[in-house]
C-alpha cells in the first residue's frame, strides 16, 4: 500500500490522547452501538446481497435501494469496511467487497460531482484496509473522470448539471475534495491536489457568511467567474443555516487541513464549530434540527445525519487543537446520545439501517424522520474515530 495513503487517514490518530484514558466501564454504550451496528450491516446484507444495488433509506415502510447512479450509494459498503475494521469480523469483509463492487461504474459517470461519496468511501477504504491494486485502479480511473467537472477560469468543481444555474456549486462538494487528494497523491497528479485547494480556497470566501455559518448553493458565472447568486436549496430559506450544510463545512474544512496544513481551513473549522455548538437552538442532546432557523422549532424534524457528520469532524478536529477538550467532549455526546433507544435502532427494526430520526429534503417532503445511509456511515466513521483515540 501506498506509503502516503495510509499516512493520510491515520494521521489524526497519532496525536497525544493520554486525557481519553481506559474506561471499559463508561464505554458500555460504545460496544453496543458497535454490536447493533453489526447486526444491522449483516442483516441489511444478508436481504439485498443480490439486489446489485445498495440500501439509501426506509420510507413509508420500504426499503429504497439504489445503482451507482445515486449520490448516496457508497455509504452502505463503506459502512461495511468500517465496522469491519471495527470487529474484524470477516463476513463484513467478504459483504463490503460484494457490495462495493456494484457501484464500480460510478468510475466513468461524468454528470456528477460525487464521485468522492460513491467512490472514496466504498473503494478508498477498501483499498486503505486490502492493499488490492484494482480498488486502487478503479479510485484512480473515478478520480480522472471527476477531474472533467473542474472548471479553471472558476477554478471550482461544478456540482449539478441540472436547473438553471450557471455553473452550481454546493458546500456538500467540499468533502469530493478528500478523494482528489487521496488518489493525487497517490499517483503524484498535481493538477488534482491544485484542484481541491483552489476549490476549498473559494468555497471558503464565497459560501460563508459574517456569523460563520454557509449557504448551500452558490452560483458562478463561467465567462467572469464571479457570483451570480447565493441559495440554501435544502434549507428553510436562503437566508437559513441548513444543518446538513453547516456539518458539511465543519468536516470539510477540518479534512482539507488534514491534507494541507493551511492555518486558513483551521480557522475555519473552528469558526464552524462554534457557530454549531454554541447556536441557541442547538438542542441539549447536540442533534440538531433539519434547519437551525426553521420556524417550528421545537416541534421540527431532527437530523441524525447532520449529527453522525458533525461527530466525526469535531473528533478529528479534537487532535489538531490540543489541550481544547471541547470539540471532543461534544462529539463524545453526540454519539452517547445517537448510541441511545431513541436513536439507534435494534436488530431487524429500521429496515435494517443503523440510525433513525434523519431528515433528507425538507424541502421536496422527502426523506423526513427516516433512517440514511450516509448517517449510518459517518457514524460508524464517527465509532470507530472514537474509539482510536480513547485507545480502547
Amino acid at each position: 500500500m501506498h506509503r502516503y495513503y495510509v499516512l493520510v487517514w491515520v494521521v489524526w490518530i497519532l496525536v497525544p490522547f493520554g486525557a481519553h484514558s481506559k474506561n471499559k466501564a463508561s464505554d458500555k454504550w460504545l460496544d453496543n452501538a458497535i454490536q447493533r451496528s453489526e447486526k444491522q450491516l449483516l442483516l441489511a446484507a444478508e436481504n439485498f446481497k443480490d439486489s446489485g444495488k445498495n440500501p439509501r433509506t426506509f420510507e413509508h415502510g420500504k426499503v429504497e435501494l439504489v445503482t451507482e447512479r445515486d449520490w448516496t450509494s457508497g455509504f452502505f459498503p463503506g459502512s461495511l469496511w468500517y465496522v469491519y475494521e471495527l470487529t474484524g469480523n470477516t463476513s463484513l469483509k467478504t459483504e463490503a467487497a460484494r457490495f462495493t463492487s456494484f457501484v464500480e461504474n460510478a468510475k466513468f459517470r461524468t454528470n456528477t460531482h460525487d464521485l468522492g461519496f460513491i467512490l472514496n468511501c466504498s473503494y478508498g477504504n477498501a483499498y486503505r484496509l486490502t492493499a488490492n491494486e484494482a480498488y486502487k485502479e478503479v479510485m484512480i480511473t473515478g478520480a480522472n473522470t471527476l477531474m472533467k467537472r473542474y472548471n479553471p477560469k472558476v477554478g471550482m468543481i461544478r456540482s449539478w448539471d441540472f436547473g438553471k444555474w450557471q455553473f452550481p456549486v454546493i458546500i456538500d462538494n467540499m468533502l469530493n475534495l478528500e478523494y482528489l487528494y487521496v488518489v493525487g497523491k497517490m499517483t503524484g497528479n498535481q493538477q488534482m491536489l491544485d484542484a481541491a485547494v483552489s476549490h476549498a480556497d473559494k468555497t471558503l470566501v464565497n459560501h460563508f457568511r459574517a456569523d460563520n455559518s454557509c449557504v448551500h448553493v452558490v452560483d458562478f458565472d463561467t465567462i467572469t467567474a464571479k457570483v451570480i447568486l447565493k441559495q440554501t436549496h435544502q434549507g428553510y430559506s436562503d437566508e437559513s443555516s441548513w444543518a446538513r450544510g453547516q456539518a458539511w463545512a465543519l468536516y470539510g474544512y477540518t479534512m482539507m487541513y488534514r491534507f494541507t496544513q493551511k492555518p486558513a481551513y483551521l480557522a475555519q473549522a473552528e469558526k464552524v464549530a462554534a457557530f454549531i455548538l454554541n447556536h441557541p437552538r442547538l438542542p441539549k442532546d447536540k442533534i440538531p434540527y433539519w434547519d437551525f432557523d426553521a420556524p417550528n422549532i421545537p416541534n421540527e424534524p431532527r437530523d441524525a445525519s447532520a449529527a453522525a457528520v458533525n461527530a466525526s469532524a469535531l473528533l478529528e478536529l479534537s487532535t489538531y487543537v490540543p489541550g481544547n477538550k471541547t470539540y471532543f467532549r461534544a462529539a463524545e455526546t453526540i454519539l452517547k446520545n445517537l448510541s441511545s433507544d431513541k436513536y439507534l435502532a435494534e436488530a431487524g427494526e429500521n429496515g435494517f439501517f443503523i440510525l433513525k430520526h434523519s431528515t433528507g429534503n425538507w424541502p421536496k417532503n422527502s426523506e423526513i424522520d427516516t433512517p440514511l445511509s450516509y448517517a449510518d456511515y459517518y457514524f460508524v466513521e464517527s465509532l470507530l474515530r472514537y474509539k482510536q483515540l480513547k485507545n480502547i
